[in-house]
């Protein structure tokens, strides 16, 4: 009997161990999380779709290198004169009697399936056709360089939305441990107003107060909520559903010089990059409209097999030939080198501005960095000063040595600090992403550095 109630007690201890194991949730860690939004992200697939686009672009503009050839079957009948003179001679079945003058003015209609193959090369165009092969290989390069941007922007949302995700789960755990917290205080406030320690409007201060952290812990579970969707939204997997994150840690980062940062970012921008390829594409373009003034020469031959029936004999013929083209009176090719130069200014004013704007950017993500460690070694000094301010004033209120509200006070102004504590560990973490992306530098090895 002893054995048996032994046994059962091993499979029950065995069950609830496997238990956890059973339901526990994995931990999503932000590495993951980049990693599935790199994979799933619209933001993903639209760069990637672009890319591809401008890889046939590039490998359409070469085409214009290759011979064109062309196989055309037709089909015919009618009793044209020349139609029908021309038609006997291509099918070599003309006679002595076919000059007959009846014959040449009203012939009857004959029929003729012709059979052609036809070809073409550009063999010079004064290399414009080299110049626009360029600027397609420049635009692939940007396309490609605007992916990698992409990326960087895609690791930049899934960083700042997980941050997010752990602040919003501390700030819930913050309102849910100053609702005990209240409720304690409301039943030190009852005992004390029974025992004739303290009057009832310290009672009624302690119940407004526990209202007040229920409405905050209302509000903190809904800014949960929604940083979870944000999160989804930013993986590229908007039914996510809420689980276990790797926890946010309060730590410094790497600092650097401004300049050097600026540095880094003309070095490592994929987006400056993209602009850089952009301008050079559109530079090519000018110059291969100006090359459309010069002289064109084409290559071009024909062979024809003409027959009276579609699987009878008849006659074949070819023709080939070179062609030289100079176009007079170039109004169109004009407009088009004006359009082009114009085109060609704005670029390269918008390469300007956007190396004017990464400088900027730089300047601020190096600023906001500096800023948000300096702030969190402060909210780090005003967490523990406000926590024993708080001790010190339960302890006098115990004593009868002060009041409810100073009190309340002191629990307002620890909840607060608390609030900015992570608020400034938060803002550490996502500065310096933000300062990585400036500079170019945020990848998924560089995120993960983050926690």
């Amino acid at each position: 009997m002893k054995s048996k109630v032994y046994g059962c007690g091993l499979l029950i201890l065995f069950l609830f161990g496997l238990l956890p194991a059973a339901t526990a949730q994995e931990t999503l860690t932000l590495r993951q999380a980049i990693q599935q939004a790199l994979k799933q992200s619209p933001d993903a697939d639209v760069a990637r779709a672009t890319t591809d686009e401008a890889k046939a672009g590039a490998a359409m503009a070469r085409t214009a290198l290759l011979p064109q050839v062309a196989f055309t079957e037709d089909m015919s009948r009618g009793n044209d004169p020349v139609y029908v003179f021309g038609t006997r001679l291509r099918q070599q079945r003309f006679t002595q009697a076919d000059f007959d003058l009846a014959a040449l003015n009203r012939p009857d209609a004959i029929g003729n399936f012709s059979s052609r193959i036809s070809g073409g090369w550009q063999a010079f165009d004064s290399f414009k056709t080299q110049r626009t092969i360029r600027g397609a290989d420049l635009m692939k390069a940007s396309a490609e360089a605007s992916a990698e941007a992409a990326d960087q922007k895609i690791i930049l949302g899934v960083v700042q939305a997980y941050q997010g995700v752990l602040y919003a789960e501390r700030q819930a755990d913050i309102a849910q441990h100053e609702l005990e917290t209240a409720q304690a205080l409301l039943t030190s406030a009852n005992d004390h107003v029974k025992a004739g320690l303290a009057v009832e409007s310290d009672r009624m201060s302690a119940e407004v107060n526990v209202a007040s952290c229920k409405q905050g812990l209302i509000s903190a579970q809904g800014e949960l909520e929604l940083a979870w969707a944000q999160l989804g939204v930013a993986m590229g997997a908007p039914e996510l559903k809420p689980g276990h994150l790797q926890p946010i840690e309060a730590r410094e980062y790497p600092g650097g010089d401004l300049e050097q940062e600026y540095q880094a970012a003309i070095k490592n921008r994929h987006d400056l990059a993209a602009m850089v390829h952009a301008q050079g594409a559109q530079a090519m373009a000018e110059s291969a409209a100006r090359l459309a003034y010069g002289p064109k020469v084409n290559v071009y031959g024909n062979w024809e097999d003409d027959r009276q029936t579609l699987g009878g004999t008849g006659g074949n013929n070819w023709v080939a030939g070179v062609q030289v083209s100079v176009d007079l009176l170039p109004f169109s090719k004009r407009a088009q080198l004006g359009r082009e130069h114009a085109s060609k200014a704005r670029a390269d004013a918008q390469l300007k501005e956007y190396q004017q704007q990464v400088r900027l950017q730089v300047s601020q993500a190096h600023i906001e960095r500096q800023t948000a460690q300096l702030s969190l070694e402060t909210a780090r000094s005003a967490t523990e000063q406000a926590g024993e301010s708080l001790r010190i004033l339960k302890n006098r209120y115990e004593a009868g040595l002060t009041t409810m509200t100073e009190l309340l006070r002191a629990d307002d102004a620890k909840r607060q600090s608390q609030a900015n504590y992570w608020r400034a560990v938060y803002g550490n973490a996502v500065s310096y992403a933000q300062l990585l992306y400036a500079t170019g530098t945020l990848t998924p090895d560089a995120a993960e550095g983050l926690q």
